[in-house]
């Protein structure tokens, strides 16, 4: 990808600048034997080398084995959530839809995720309505601050759910934390401009704030090391480190933060390109 982009030479492309680290993933439709040892290994990834920012698991979530492991895995997380307390579970969950399985299959995969699995992140979220006490989940889920992932291309290609049949409006109503992703762009043929592009079409009630706060969420819910550059992240209030704008002269105590903080420099990044973006309109 490097040497395609011409990294490191006296042309690089854009893509260069890009920060890239990795979720490692466990295919949760093998074995359990092997499920545990791949998310033994994930676990020992995130805690020693840095380019790896957590775990999740992957492969279809309505195949049989991980319907029929679910609670097994969720098990396998919880133990070794309590060994590596530290490093950072992002689960796809509740990638559901009533006749790919059982209605007793819909039910509890989101709350499961986040209470026994320890999900701060959620892939598709796309049943939150079928969970048990669906109000009540949503609501915890915006106290703790667990995002979700949207995937509107794949949810529309593969579940046949979009439009008002979406909970897109739902955990924005209950101030649950949103960012929009891709899915797998190889199979989807989807990228993430064209994610924007659906979102805006289809919910007429997104305006430019709202999809601009997904993108400072998607930076804030990253798992990258250090402190935030906001005190409050609901509000995007500024800490008192960095209180001017990405373009004026930094102070001392503001240079020493960012480069004490990567999620905060990364952030603070993204303040002045979205400026930048926003002079021309």
């Amino acid at each position: 990808m490097r040497s395609r982009l011409n990294c490191g030479t006296g042309e690089p492309r854009p893509g260069c600048a890009v920060t890239v680290r990795y979720l490692y993933q466990v295919l949760r439709g093998l074995a359990p034997e092997a499920v545990f040892a791949q998310t033994v290994l994930g676990f020992e990834l995130a805690s020693s080398d840095p380019r790896f920012l957590g775990l999740n698991l992957v492969m279809p979530e309505d195949w049989y084995v991980p319907m029929r492991d679910f609670e097994l895995h969720m098990k396998m997380l919880d133990y070794l959530h309590g060994v590596y307390p530290k490093v950072h579970i992002s689960l796809h969950a509740g990638e559901l839809a009533l006749g790919l399985v059982p209605p007793e299959g819909v039910g509890f995969h989101i709350r499961d995720s986040i209470e026994r699995g320890h999900a701060e992140r959620i892939g598709q979220g796309v049943d939150i309505m079928n969970e048990r006490d669906p109000v009540a989940l949503l609501r915890r889920m915006a106290q703790q601050g667990v995002l979700v992932e949207i995937c509107l291309t794949s949810n529309d290609l593969i579940l046949g759910i979009r439009g008002n049949d979406h909970p897109l409006p739902i955990y924005l109503k209950y101030g649950v934390p949103v960012s929009l992703a891709t899915d797998d762009e190889g199979v989807l043929r989807s990228d993430l401009t064209h994610e924007f592009l659906q979102a805006a079409e289809t919910y007429d009630f997104l305006s430019y704030r709202d999809l601009k706060r997904t993108v400072r969420l998607s930076l804030e819910h990253s798992f990258l090391p250090g402190a935030s550059l906001w005190s409050d992240a609901k509000t995007f209030r500024r800490g008192s480190e960095c209180t001017g704008m990405p373009d004026e002269r930094r102070s001392v105590a503001c240079q020493k933060f960012l480069a004490a903080n990567e999620r905060a420099r990364l952030e603070w990044k993204l303040e002045g390109e979205l400026a930048d973006f926003e002079k021309n309109y």
